[in-house]
Parts: C-alpha cells; sequence; structure tokens
C-alpha cells in the first residue's frame, strides 16, 4: 500500500502544472443596446472548449447584466499582452 502510495506521489510530482487560460469573448446589454469585447480567465475545467468556456464565464457575465455572445478564443498567459488593448476595462473583469 505505501508502494503504491508513494508511485502516485512520484507520478503526480512528475506531471506538469496546467497553464492559465483565457478567453476573449463578446457580450451585449439591451436596453439601450451596450457591446463589449473582452478578456477573462478560466477554470482549468473550461480550457478544453469554447462550449466549456461559455458555461464557465456566461453566468459571471449575467450577474452584471450581460449576455455572453460567444468566445472568440481561447489562449494562453502568452496572449494576453496582445489583447489587453483592445479589451480596455474588460481586460480581466470577468
Amino acid at each position: 500500500m505505501m508502494k503504491h502510495a508513494l508511485l502516485i506521489l512520484a507520478l503526480l510530482a512528475a506531471a506538469p502544472a496546467q497553464a492559465d487560460c483565457y478567453a476573449d469573448y463578446k457580450a451585449k446589454q439591451d436596453n439601450p443596446l451596450r457591446l463589449h469585447y473582452g478578456v477573462a480567465k478560466l477554470p482549468d475545467n473550461a480550457c478544453g472548449s469554447a462550449g466549456a468556456a461559455s458555461k464557465a464565464l456566461a453566468p459571471r457575465l449575467a450577474r452584471q447584466g450581460w449576455t455572453l455572445l460567444n468566445i472568440l478564443s481561447i489562449f494562453g498567459p502568452e496572449g494576453l499582452d496582445q489583447r489587453k488593448a483592445s479589451a480596455g476595462q474588460y481586460f480581466l473583469r470577468y
């Protein structure tokens, strides 16, 4: 049993840490119509697909009265700098 536990610990230590992932998206509000482009950090379980990212991000936006229109892309930390200016006040806000 102890050997099994040590093997599991060794495998976990050898596994690479998951890098942070982010999504850029478009959202809207009605009455009056407002649109925004933003960048949001995603939880690890939402990094695999646009559908998973939408499920994670839509409720966060909805709490502030925004409706998620679409996920444009999912990317790692290397894509943050190029999107920061375009996202403006919605950079990592949600």
